[in-house]
């Protein structure tokens, strides 16, 4: 079999060997686990937002350390402070490609994409891949319900052929994705590759506590890995914990106090100046008509993930997951992992082909 079977547009705009995409998961994409996906011949995107400013650099030096210099990618928020500071080591050290949720605007994607920077948004909903587009996007990930952390309510298998027939740039897929059948279906759809969070937090080079990993393992059902509006008012995928069971349980107010408490922390962690935090409590306010409690939540996400995914204590904080974790049996090292995936979709090729030469030897 050639070795380049598989080997879609998206590889050479990426610079990988494989159309498998590992997404900048907070507090979890750290260097090891982008040089482990970009060495097994994915592409890894680094967590900016969560690596503190003062780090950050270092992170993406030591990634083009232990991968030789191989192409790699980043992700920002523009409601980050230092969002300025992320959008200049990209272009100063020639990142391939930037992921992003809603927030950079003509100019700022003018200035990646004029430095010959891949901008690859992740979207839930057709019009946001439009509108990404419009924006200057030349590469679309979107992502089904089906997908951890905050997601939207619309199947993968309804979004993916969706997207990929109202749009002329190249589609990755994710959502419910974690083997070879997965890669094989999604570029049948059309798709020109497939990105992945749980499945690669689920490794052997993820970095991710014992402990917390353990209680992605230990999840067995599908129907627990829920999507709840109360961590930061926005809908957001994860693994029923204790501490999900009390933010359930708990008055409005005390969401609030908690909400309010942890976005101090987090203004702390960062850096963030009492203006900045305003200008992005207003901005949050004008663009979305939530409401001041759910805006004030929005620190909550970062800090609860904190203390699974760093911390090692899961059942104090959030388990960010798609509904794959409860098909994942074993935690394998990332190179295991691709090699597996390709393996597989090549026998589910194969076999496919079988039905085509059975159906045509009758014919």
């Amino acid at each position: 079999m050639a070795t380049n079977d598989f080997h879609t547009p998206l590889c050479e705009l990426l610079g990988c060997r494989w159309p498998i995409v590992q997404t900048a998961m907070g507090w979890v994409a750290g260097s090891g686990l982008v040089a482990a996906t970009t060495n097994a011949g994915g592409f890894g995107f680094l967590a900016g937002a969560t690596i503190a400013a003062e780090r950050i650099e270092a992170e993406i030096l030591r990634v083009k350390e232990l991968t030789g210099d191989q192409p790699f990618g980043l992700n920002f928020h523009m409601f980050q402070p230092n969002a300025q500071q992320l959008l200049d080591l990209a272009v100063k050290h020639r990142i391939r490609a930037v992921s992003y949720g809603r927030g950079p605007d003509k100019k700022v994607i003018g200035r990646l994409r004029d430095a010959g920077i891949v901008c690859m948004p992740t979207v839930g909903a057709l019009k946001h891949a439009l509108k990404a587009i419009e924006m200057g996007a030349n590469v679309i990930t979107i992502q089904g319900g089906e997908g951890g952390g905050h997601t939207g309510s619309v199947p993968t298998t309804v979004l993916l052929p969706q997207v990929v027939d109202a749009v002329k740039v190249p589609v990755v897929a994710a959502g419910g994705f974690y083997d070879g059948r997965g890669l094989l279906a999604a570029l049948a759809y059309g798709a020109q590759g497939i990105a992945m969070g749980t499945r690669f937090l689920m490794t052997t080079d993820s970095g991710v506590p014992a402990v917390t990993l353990e209680r992605y393992l230990k999840t067995k059902d599908a129907e627990k890995i829920q999507v709840s509006h109360l961590v930061d008012g926005m809908p957001q995928r994860m693994i029923a914990n204790e501490y999900l069971a009390m933010l359930e349980k708990a008055s409005a107010l005390k969401r609030l106090r908690i909400a309010l408490a942890l976005a101090l922390q987090w203004k702390a962690q960062t850096g963030m100046t009492t203006a900045h935090a305003l200008k992005v409590l207003w901005q949050g306010l004008r663009e979305d008509a939530a409401s001041v409690a759910q805006t004030v939540m929005a620190a909550n996400a970062p800090m609860l993930l904190q203390r699974s995914m760093v911390e090692g204590r899961p059942a104090e904080g959030v388990m960010s997951s798609g509904q794959v974790a409860a098909v994942i049996s074993q935690l394998v090292s990332c190179r295991e992992l691709i090699e597996g995936i390709v393996a597989q979709a090549r026998e589910r090729r194969a076999a496919l082909a079988a039905y085509d030469a059975t159906e045509s030897s009758h014919g």
